[in-house]
């Protein structure tokens, strides 16, 4: 199997989540939809691999790491879900009403900017269909920077999104919160001129999943547990970093992602801190991965250097 250090790392953390996903499984008694599963992991897998079939027989390098970037995507998706889950229900207090004084020293209320979208129905439906293009950006992303050769800031994408995955997951075992919309009930008129990707009803969900833990696992009704930091405003944070600089590209993304802002709001139904806590977390961790991309990638320089010499000597 070949594969550059940045993959290693993100094939390492997947291979020890499914461990310990697969241990957590078993001593908590929980069902799983197997058959769901694997048809994702099994897709996720068939990427990666036709990646390297396309790398080992050199047809086109460029082709292969976008395949084996998306396929390690796929699959740190399904293991990070399944282990942020595994963490439920919640043991330590949640932080909603520490989150809500934010709220309140800002003067912001989700129920009132909900009302003020529904109000104008256009704005409400383009933030639907914005808030739901923060994977299919990613992914463009992964298959644009492979594409074009830009490996570099390829790995860098890949660990920026693992780490900041991780991290956020870690944050919210220990501070969990369920988000502005399962605290307040809207007026039914809203959800009838606008559609919702998050209402009060998925909040209920988040809170209940969060109280008596969860018996039933299937990729089909995976819910995002993650209130602060906002992962949606990282993701969006990272589509505008990483996204190659081209005048026509920058167009779209810096505007879609701008708006994002408002749609995770609305749609995601989300504190306004965690909007801040999406973008200081990105800032922190883009930082950080470029270090240890850094240090991986002169670490196996170095690893070269030493077996080049060995392996032309056996040669001889």
């Amino acid at each position: 199997m070949r594969l550059f250090a940045a993959e290693r790392f993100v094939l390492g953390v997947i291979a020890i989540l499914f461990v310990i996903d697969a241990t957590l499984i078993a001593v908590k008694g929980v069902s799983v939809d197997y058959a769901g599963y694997f048809l994702c992991a099994l897709a996720g897998s068939g990427v990666f691999v036709l990646g390297q079939f396309y790398r080992k027989s050199g047809r086109d390098l460029r082709i292969a790491t976008a395949l084996i970037s998306s396929g390690l995507f796929i699959l740190f998706s399904l293991v990070a879900s399944v282990f942020n889950y595994m963490f439920l229900p919640v043991a330590f207090p949640v932080i909603d009403q520490a989150l809500f004084r934010v709220d309140a020293a800002f003067g912001y209320s989700w129920p009132d900017i909900v009302i003020w979208a529904a109000t104008y129905p256009w704005i409400g439906k383009t933030l639907f269909m914005v808030y739901a293009t923060s994977l299919p950006q990613l992914l463009l992303i992964i298959i644009t920077l492979g594409f074009t050769g830009k490996d570099r800031m390829l790995h860098h994408f890949l660990v920026t999104g693992v780490i900041g995955a991780m991290a956020s997951i870690t944050f919210w075992i220990f501070f969990p919160t369920y988000g502005a919309k399962a605290y307040h009930e809207l007026p039914q008129w809203v959800a009838q001129t606008i559609p919702l990707a998050v209402d009060p009803a998925y909040g209920r969900e988040l809170m209940r999943l969060g109280q008596e833990g969860v018996s039933y696992l299937t990729p089909r009704n995976v819910l995002g547990l993650i209130g602060f930091p906002s992962f949606h405003i990282f993701m969006a944070a990272m589509s505008v970093w990483f996204v190659p600089r081209h005048w026509l590209v920058m167009a779209v993304i810096l505007p879609l992602n701008f708006v994002m802002l408002l749609a995770v709001l609305v749609q995601g139904g989300h504190h306004l801190a965690d909007v801040f806590g999406g973008l200081i977390a990105f800032v922190i961790v883009c930082a950080a991965s470029a270090r240890l991309l850094n240090w991986m990638s002169a670490r196996e320089q170095t690893r070269e250097t030493i077996t080049a010499p060995a392996q032309l000597a056996a040669a001889e």
